[in-house]
């Protein structure tokens, strides 16, 4: 195996455990949160709205949209690792 598939290799395999990791935790969010600890989570309130609902319904996006940004950010600081940034 040549030293570039090698390269190639290793940032693919720390780009999956990034992506593993990223929705496992919107995973956790949207259905955990929203579905599974939604009783548990009633028991608090955010403005008016049970927190298990506010989860279900917007909750679950907003963590989805900072996940967003979280994974560009690690992505360009892997390109940069591995040498693949444009700059």
């Amino acid at each position: 195996m040549s030293d570039t598939q090698k390269k190639a290799t290793a940032y693919w395999k720390e780009n999956l455990g990034y992506l593993i990791i990223l929705l496992l935790i919107w995973f956790l969010v949207s259905y955990g949160a929203g579905i599974l600890f939604k009783e548990a989570l009633d028991t608090i309130s955010i403005g008016g709205f049970k927190l298990g609902f506010w989860f279900a319904q917007q909750g679950s996006i907003y963590v989805f949209v900072i996940l967003i940004f979280v994974y560009v950010r690690l992505m360009n600081k892997l390109d940069k690792k591995y040498g693949y940034d444009e700059a």
